[in-house]
């Protein structure tokens, strides 16, 4: 079985700032905005070397999306930043009326995504921000694992044209796909090969995903483990060639299970090859207070989640 390596963990958003950078030296057509969270968005390099490029709006999150729609009707690449609470729930009108239904070419960049956003609690968390932009026609969603993905992806997204939600996270977590990669949107990556069950996982389940494939293996059961980036345009061909081989699947997602990566990806299996599926996400709930370690363990979001989701969906077959 092939096995993957941490070379040490680091966080999501911060893999964002370092795409920015990047973006801030090569394509000057970038301009940034952030709602009064630049630290929190590691924005303050882009900041620091682009000034005249770089917008503070402040706790005006609708006015961001309003700024940002406009800047690019003079051809402007914006990009912004804020919570993922933020970025969707608060604006949704926003980004329906001003950016989806105009398909305007802005990078809705969200940090803090998920239960993983801790100490906060329910009311910064959000379970239900996939749904909400998957949902909007011509919406590109995109979900990274890691830091290096996470940078790769921001560099990326700036050469597609159109609405892009980009979600990443606050804590530190395993940094495991190559360094110098060239993220495909809408392309799945196959971490592992197995003929007993797939195991699709998004974010910060991709890991987890990968730790209960090792442990499986162990067992006698061989996963084979894709990394879903991209939500939306979703790559159903690499999910129904895996499970036309494994005959079961299991899907992994820090969100809520309604309206989430697996229920995108039912609708690919009922319309061309119905097989069981089991849900590791969470059930329709909102979140709380506490350690994002803690969370994940008590909302089922885990390594052992996974593992028992597999024994269970293999039992189905």
């Amino acid at each position: 079985m092939k096995t993957y390596s941490n070379t040490g963990n680091k966080d999501t958003r911060s893999g964002f700032g370092a795409g920015l950078t990047v973006l801030g030296q090569t394509n000057e057509n970038v301009v940034a905005l952030c709602a009064d969270l630049i630290g929190s968005l590691k924005m303050d390099d882009f900041k620091k070397n682009h000034p005249e490029r770089f917008f503070q709006v402040g706790i005006a999150e609708a006015n961001m999306m309003g700024i940002a729609a406009g800047l690019t009707i003079g051809g402007k690449i914006p990009f912004t930043g804020t919570f993922a609470n933020f970025s969707t729930g608060r604006v949704y009108d926003q980004i329906r009326q001003s950016i989806a239904y105009s398909d305007k070419n802005v990078k809705i960049c969200a940090s803090h995504a998920g239960l993983t956003l801790g100490e906060d609690g329910a009311t910064h968390q959000i379970l239900e921000d996939i749904g909400l932009m998957k949902m909007l026609p011509g919406m590109t969603v995109i979900n990274t694992c890691d830091y290096n993905q996470t940078k790769a992806a921001t560099i990326a997204i700036a050469e597609h044209h159109g609405p892009v939600y980009l979600r990443f996270g606050r804590p530190a977590v395993p940094n495991f796909t190559p360094e110098n990669q060239v993220f495909e949107i809408g392309k799945a990556i196959k971490l592992t090969e197995g003929n007993d069950v797939t195991i699709v996982a998004t974010g910060h389940l991709v890991w987890e995903a990968l730790e209960a494939a090792k442990s499986l293996h162990e067992a006698g059961i061989t996963a084979e483990v894709i990394n879903i980036h991209t939500i939306k345009p979703l790559d159903g061909e690499a999910i129904l060639k895996s499970v036309r081989k494994t005959g079961c699947i299991v899907t992994a997602e820090e969100h809520n299970y309604l309206g989430g990566l697996g229920e995108s990806v039912s609708r690919v299996l009922v319309e061309n090859h119905p097989i069981p599926q089991e849900f590791v996400a969470t059930k329709d709930t909102f979140g709380e207070s506490g350690t994002p370690e803690q969370l994940m363990e008590k909302y089922g979001l885990n390594s052992a989640a996974i593992i028992e989701a597999v024994k269970k969906v293999i039992k189905r077959k």
